[in-house]
């Protein structure tokens, strides 16, 4: 049966467009979402860059903003260490309801209750530096969505087991490394990177 919910949001989303969105980078865009990725919770800069009204992002998925540019392994990633109850640092292409992008690195807060059962999730997102997007992050995702595109997210997830491999990271570490270095390193020596995260997010 086909989901006629999911069929209108997909028909009435925007048309990508090759512009970036201006806005205020210095500014950090939080949300909260539920255990399903439902947002409860957006402060004003994220309203603001997306370009929806308040009320037309809660209650929605927060996929409301994702760019068909992104490969949907790197959700699947990020999901899999959220559930978890993992922070992760991954670098995501947003769409905004005009069309334009904007490029994002995350981190998260995740909430649980007494019994351990996660709650809720609180996104922050600064904008990511377009230099390190353009030198190592759009060439691996356009290859990633390539191999969906052509064979599906199975054969796009163990592509990027095998990239992450051979360099000897997890994803995210090789977000880690690029932030901090500029570039992945490619030996299995961590480096020290205690507070740069949670000075560059403000926490």
């Amino acid at each position: 049966m086909i989901n006629l919910t999911s069929a209108m949001e997909e028909s009435v989303r925007p048309t990508p467009i090759n512009k970036e969105v201006v806005w205020d980078k210095s500014k950090i865009l939080m949300s909260k979402t539920d255990p399903y990725g439902v947002i409860e919770y957006a402060n004003d800069a994220f309203i603001e860059v997306s370009g929806y009204e308040e009320h037309e992002l809660v209650g929605k998925p927060h996929n409301i903003v994702r760019h068909p540019d992104m490969p949907r392994v790197i959700f699947k990633v990020l999901w899999d260490y959220l559930k978890k109850g993992k922070n992760i640092h991954a670098i995501v292409k947003n769409m905004s309801s005009s069309g334009r992008f904007y490029w994002v690195i995350t981190d998260f807060d995740v909430k649980t209750n007494e019994k351990g059962i996660i709650t809720n999730y609180y996104g922050r997102r600064r904008a990511a530096p377009m230099e390190i997007v353009q030198r190592h992050i759009e060439p691996l995702y356009e290859k990633l969505l390539q191999i969906e595109t052509a064979t599906g997210i199975a054969a796009s997830e163990k592509y990027l087991v095998g990239y992450l491999e051979d360099i000897g990271k997890s994803y995210n570490e090789f977000i880690e490394d690029i932030i901090t270095d500029g570039q992945p390193r490619t030996d299995k020596q961590p480096i020290e990177k205690k507070g740069f995260f949670t000075k560059f997010f403000g926490r």
